[in-house]
């Protein structure tokens, strides 16, 4: 059996607004990797890249672990992975050139080097393993590790001859109960419950309980786990969580599947098991508002322990939801807002801009519907083509050099669009200016009224009256 590191790609530090941002999480699909590699028999060990400074800080590792191979396994439940960024990239092929100057052979399992595998060999990556990576780095290091050939396993790229061969893909885990548990004991969880507590005040760690989205939103990149909607069985789910509590007692959970609890009966089993197991818990999610207003499904989730979700909203113009192939209505949108509030569950918006045909008009109707149902929170986002995509498809003939944004806050327009990329990074700040500003003023109405409101939030308006009128100013000079 082999010597085995396995690590990431993905480091907080070097995107500056998920730093600041303060909320890390655990690469979980990582973990899974090493839980798996473990399971077959290998020595195995972990570097987590999440909260370091710099690939260079895997070279003492290298040197005095002397591994044989170095797995670097992105988790592909995080969404930054997903956004293929490219500082990312490049500190991922460091850790490939350290590695490979260590004598360690290297496998890369990630959504960019999925989608670009030749990038990865070329700076000396062995193999690329394609989309769903646990059986296939398990086959992978086998052969690796008792010299049998290798060339042929499924589900890798690798160069042969001087040229990219790319193999078939492997079929994606349908039983996701049979994979050990994530190695949760590799992980020192202390910095990351010291950077929650000091940002949030709070400690979070996340839970995957499902693999891939069945849904067809044709700008939503999958590389990884594609469109097959895979689930664990919910009393797996609650095990997990009970060894989570046991061991690290977080005070909240972020349940980091791309749709929560789309099986029928699943959030009824879910709810029942962690009552069966006395387990009172707080959990956020992302799901879609016509899921959510399904039979009693808001009621349940809430019952759960579900304080937050997320829904994909986009767009307030049913024009521009029907041109991505969202499969929603503005109208339950709406409904799904209303009846989460009315259970005591905080609602947050993903918003995005500048999609393909996106006018004037329909970024008003955007903005009107924040105005009417006043999310806890949004998220927003410009029109970002990944490949795999039909979006991609549409625009990548007008795509230049840049395809891929540097960091999370890049914000780049890389196709034609109506507007100019500057009008689209100012209406990026101008809508969230706007909503803090609504949020305040609402607050001070709430205290006229006899109600309460947090200081902080009625002190802000100070800030975000002026701003958001001075971003409105500059966001009518930039529109053409």
């Amino acid at each position: 059996m082999a010597r085995v590191l396995v690590t990431h790609g993905y480091f907080y530090r070097l995107d500056p607004k998920q730093w600041a941002d303060g909320r890390p999480y655990p690469p979980l699909g990582t973990l899974w990797s090493a839980a798996v590699l473990r399971e077959a028999g290998h020595e195995v060990h972990f570097f987590d890249t999440a909260l370091r400074r710099s690939p260079d800080e895997l070279l003492p590792v290298l040197e005095a672990l002397k591994p044989d191979v170095v797995v670097i396994h992105d988790d592909g439940f995080n969404y930054l992975t997903k956004m293929c960024l490219t500082v990312m990239r490049e500190a991922c092929h460091r850790m490939i050139a350290l590695a490979r100057a260590q004598g360690a052979r290297v496998s890369v399992c990630s959504s960019d080097s999925t989608d670009h595998p030749e990038l990865y060999l070329e700076k000396g990556a062995d193999a690329i393993v394609l989309g769903e990576g646990e059986e296939t780095e398990r086959e992978l290091l086998q052969r690796w590790s008792t010299g049998a050939p290798w060339e042929d396993v499924a589900g890798i790229a690798h160069r042969a001859g001087g040229s990219l061969r790319t193999n078939p893909r492997r079929p994606v885990l349908r039983d996701l109960d049979a994979l050990p548990a994530p190695a949760w004991d590799l992980l020192d969880t202390a910095p990351y419950r010291a950077i929650w507590h000091a940002s949030q005040g709070f400690f979070s760690l996340n839970v995957a309980t499902t693999r891939g989205c069945p849904f067809k939103c044709n700008w939503c990149a999958k590389p990884i786990y594609g469109n097959r909607y895979n689930s664990r069985s919910p009393e797996a789910v609650v095990r997990e969580i009970a060894e989570l509590q046991r061991r690290f007692a977080p005070d909240h959970l972020w349940m980091c599947d791309d749709i929560f609890g789309l099986k029928p009966g699943w959030v009824r089993a879910f709810r029942d098991a962690l009552r069966r197991e006395g387990l009172r818990i707080r959990y956020k999610v992302q799901s879609r508002a016509d899921l959510l207003l399904e039979d009693d499904a808001i009621a349940l989730l809430a019952e759960s322990g579900l304080e937050e979700v997320w829904i994909g909203a986009e767009s307030g113009s049913q024009r521009i939801l029907d041109a991505m192939d969202k499969g929603i209505t503005v109208a339950q949108i709406a409904e799904a807002r209303r009846k989460l509030n009315a259970h005591g569950v905080r609602v947050g918006f993903f918003l995005q801009f500048g999609y393909l045909g996106e006018t004037p008009a329909d970024v008003e109707r955007t903005l009107a519907m924040l105005d009417e149902l006043m999310p806890d929170d949004i998220g927003i986002s410009v029109s970002y083509p990944l490949p795999g995509t039909k979006f991609f498809e549409k625009v990548k003939d007008e795509l230049g050099a840049k395809r891929n944004w540097t960091d999370s806050d890049d914000l780049a327009m890389m196709f034609r669009q109506e507007q100019r990329p500057a009008y689209y990074r100012r209406l990026h700040r101008y809508v969230h200016k706007r909503f803090r500003r609504r949020q305040a003023l609402l607050a001070w109405r709430s205290l006229a009224q006899g109600g309460s409101a947090p200081f902080r939030r009625l002190l802000s308006t100070v800030y975000y009256v002026p701003a958001a009128m001075l971003d409105r100013g500059r966001l009518a000079l930039l529109a053409r």
